[in-house]
């Protein structure tokens, strides 16, 4: 019984080497090994060389454990806003609104990791990007940022493309997408606009005048020529004329007031006749 006992405790012993061999091991391939995902690279900081040289691409891959640490960026495009109040040329003062879309020099990893770290972005695009807008918008009146805004676009987005290539920072994409002015200067746009409005109202009414007026002296000349077609035509033959419109007035006249239900004509003398006006019944 006894040898039994001592073989079963050598034999536990042997497993339990055997088992801390094992978890030592599987720790030792566990540290050694370390994994960059999709859109993502890795720069390795060697304790006695310092930040390798080498982009480590995607995939699973060897380190020596204690001596090497792995440090992941995100290489894909993101996006970053940020706002700068800035002074145009003629002293007004305006907010913009800057939206790029930025992402590393992949090539130049180690030396963003070494200069700036990994939160490269932040430390860079918002004092470059306040000061390229400070420095465009100060070239341009305050109504020029509307009336030449794509030239304005250009030109800050050709400025911060050089500035964030300093730093080895690749800018897809940069963007004003808000632009507002103070409210001296949008109440002076306003009343200007008024201003605008009512010399243009002024202009439709002195043009209505005109045309009044030369309407007025068309009527004027017409008339003016019918009464001196009517006087030849007097001349020529007589007063007939006048005649027949005086009897053609007289039967109109006739007319209306023979459809009116209000006067009657009582016979007066022998040949006359008496009109009499009725008041309707009420």
């Amino acid at each position: 019984m006894a040898g039994g006992g001592q073989a079963a405790v050598s034999f536990l012993t042997k497993l339990a080497k055997v088992a801390a061999g094992v978890g030592v091991a599987s720790s030792a391939v566990t540290t050694s090994l370390y994994t960059v995902d999709g859109g993502q690279r890795a720069v390795i900081f060697d304790r006695f060389q310092g930040v390798l040289p080498e982009v480590v691409s995607e995939g699973t891959h060897f380190l020596i454990p204690w001596l090497q640490k792995p440090f992941i960026f995100d290489i894909r495009t993101r996006p970053h806003s940020f706002s700068s109040n800035s002074g145009t040329k003629d002293l007004q003062m305006v907010s913009l609104t800057l939206r790029v879309l930025s992402r590393p020099d992949v090539g130049r990893l180690p030396e963003i990791f070494t200069s700036l770290g990994l939160d490269y972005d932040e430390k860079v695009l918002p004092s470059i990007g306040n000061e390229v807008l400070k420095a465009v918008v100060a070239q341009f009146n305050a109504d020029q940022l509307l009336t030449e805004r794509p030239r304005v676009s250009e030109l800050v987005r050709e400025t911060l493309v050089k500035r964030a290539a300093e730093f080895n920072i690749v800018l897809d994409d940069v963007a004003i997408t808000h632009l507002a002015y103070g409210h001296d200067f949008a109440l002076a746009v306003e009343k200007k606009q008024v201003a605008q409005q009512e010399a243009e109202r002024s202009k439709f009414l002195v043009a209505r005048a005109e045309q009044e007026r030369r309407a007025a002296i068309v009527r004027a000349e017409g008339e003016s020529e019918s009464a001196r077609l009517i006087s030849e035509a007097t001349a020529l033959v007589g007063n007939g004329l006048i005649e027949l419109r005086r009897i053609e007035a007289a039967k109109e006249i006739a007319g209306v007031l023979a459809r009116s239900p209000n006067i009657s004509y009582i016979p007066s003398g022998q040949n006359g006749q008496m009109l009499l006006g009725l008041s309707a019944a009420r």
